[in-house]
C-alpha cells in the first residue's frame, strides 16, 4: 500500500493515543539506557514489561519486583514482567522501546517477528544510523504479515548509568529528541502515542535526518581511540568527555562531523552540526565544539570506559560510522577522517569493522536513486523489494 494510510495502522496508533496515560510498553534491554527508562516509566505509572535476552540480567528486577532511579529521576518504578520470552514479553505491549547497543537491531528484529502485531510501534533508542531502514529490510526479508510501526530516536533520551542490576541513575533527561517513522506520515500518529510519556519526544524529518543526526557517530569512536593510552593506563579514570576532548581532539571530532553533514546534504537532509546539537539538547552554548562540550554540565562526572573493548568503539564504528562511509561512497561524498577512525577502531579490536557494518546493501539502499530513497522514508508501508539505479 503506496502513500496511503493503512487501516490496519492506523486503527491501533489512534486507540493507543486514545489512552494515552496507560499505553503499555515493553523496554527490550536490561542495561545502562533499558533500566532508567523502564524504571522512568514504571514511576509515571505507565504498565511496563522488561526484556532482556540473557536471564541473569533480570535477577535483580524480578527480586526487587522493579528499578530503583536516582538522579534527575528519583523513585521506584515497578516492573510487573521482567522477561527472557520475547512473546511474553511483547504479548500486550502498545509500544516496544528497543534500548540495546545497534549490533542487536538485526538480531532483534529476527526475534520480534513472529510476534510483532498491526499498529504496534517499535522505536530504537536510538536508530544509530540507518537503524530503522535496517530493522526494515529484516521484517522485508523475512516476509511478515504484521504491520508494525518502525521509528527511531536521532539520539537516546537519557545521560543515565546503571548502578547495578536494579538501580539506574539518570544524570540529565535531553530538552528535545527528534523521533521518525518509516514511513514518515506515521510521525504524528506515532507521537500521539509516545508523548504522554515523553514530552521530550519532537518530529524529526524522516528516517534519514535521524539516522544523519548520529551525534554518538562524533562523540564516541574517535574519542576513545584518540584516548586509547589514557584509558589503558587509568582504566578510564578521568572524565571521558570534558577531560578527554581537548582542543587537538574537538579539532579532529570537528572534521568527522564535517563529513556525516556532507553526507547528510547529499542525502537531500539538513542536519545540525555537534555544536549545534548540544546547544539544542542541553542549552550548552559554545563558539566552537570544545567550547560547547565544556559548557555541558549533564557529562560533568561521566568517566571514560574502563577498557577500549567497549561498545564506543564495536558498537558505534560499525553501526554508526561504516554506514556513513558507505552512502558517502555510493553518493560520491569522501569521508577520509571517518574511514581513517574505522581502520583504526578494527586495528585496535583484531576486526574488519568495514565488512561488518551497515552498509547500503544491509539498509536496503543499494542501487537505488535518491527519488527512490526518499520515497521509501517517506510515503510507502509496502515491504517490497524496489530496483532502480544509483544516485
Amino acid at each position: 500500500m503506496s502513500g496511503e494510510r493503512d487501516p490496519r495502522i492506523l486503527g491501533p496508533l489512534r486507540a493507543a493515543a486514545a489512552r494515552v496515560d496507560r499505553v503499555s510498553f515493553c523496554v527490550a534491554g536490561a542495561g545502562n539506557g533499558g533500566l532508567a527508562m523502564a524504571g522512568h516509566l514504571g514511576i509515571m505509572g505507565f504498565p511496563v514489561s522488561l526484556y532482556n535476552r540473557t536471564e541473569d540480567q533480570l535477577a535483580g528486577v524480578r527480586w526487587h519486583g522493579g528499578v530503583e532511579v536516582e538522579g534527575e529521576v528519583t523513585g521506584f518504578g515497578p516492573i510487573r514482567r521482567a522477561t527472557a520470552d520475547m512473546g511474553e514479553a511483547l504479548e500486550d505491549a502498545d509500544v516496544i522501546m528497543v534500548v540495546t547497543p545497534a549490533t542487536a537491531h538485526a538480531p532483534l528484529a529476527h526475534v520480534m517477528a513472529p510476534f510483532l502485531r498491526d499498529g504496534q510501534v517499535v522505536l530504537l533508542n536510538p536508530g544509530r544510523t540507518g537503524g530503522a531502514l535496517e530493522f526494515r529490510k529484516v521484517l522485508l526479508d523475512l516476509s511478515i504479515v504484521a504491520r508494525p510501526v518502525i521509528a527511531e530516536a536521532q539520539t537516546f533520551i537519557y545521560a543515565s548509568r546503571a548502578i547495578n542490576r536494579h538501580t539506574a541513575r539518570i544524570f540529565r533527561i535531553k530538552n528535545e529528541v527528534p523521533v521518525a517513522t518509516l514511513p514518515s506520515y506515521w510521525i504524528p500518529e506515532t507521537l500521539a502515542v509516545l508523548r504522554g510519556a515523553f514530552p521530550q519526544f519532537t518530529a524529526g524529518g524522516n528516517v534519514l535526518a535521524t539516522s544523519m543526526e548520529n551525534i554518538g557517530a562524533i562523540f564516541h569512536p574517535a574519542l576513545t581511540i584518540l584516548n586509547a593510552g589514557w584509558i589503558e593506563e587509568t582504566k578510564g579514570d578521568f572524565e571521558y568527555y570534558l577531560q578527554g576532548i581537548t582542543p587537538s581532539v574537538a579539532k579532529i571530532l570537528e572534521r568527522i562531523d564535517q563529513e556525516r553533514l556532507d553526507v547528510a546534504r547529499a542525502l537531500g537532509v539538513r542536519s545540525v552540526s555537534a555544536r549545534e546539537w548540544l546547544y539544542l539538547s542541553y542549552d550548552s552554548p559554545g563558539r566552537d565544539l570544545h567550547e560547547a562540550i565544556h559548557h555541558t554540565e549533564a557529562y560533568r562526572g561521566i568517566k571514560a570506559p574502563l577498557s577500549i573493548a567497549h561498545r564506543y568503539i564495536w558498537e558505534d564504528v560499525p553501526m554508526s560510522l561504516v554506514p556513513i562511509v558507505s552512502i558517502g561512497a555510493a553518493l560520491g561524498v569522501p569521508t577520509p577522517t571517518t574511514q581513517m577512525v574505522v581502520q583504526l577502531g578494527s586495528l585496535l579490536h583484531g576486526r574488519d569493522y568495514a565488512a561488518e557494518g551497515r552498509t547500503v546493501e544491509s539498509l536496503g539502499l543499494a542501487g537505488l536513486s535518491l527519488k527512490e530513497i526518499h520515497r521509501i522514508v517517506a510515503d510507502s508501508d509496502e515491504l517490497e523489494p524496489m530496483e532502480g539505479g544509483r544516485p
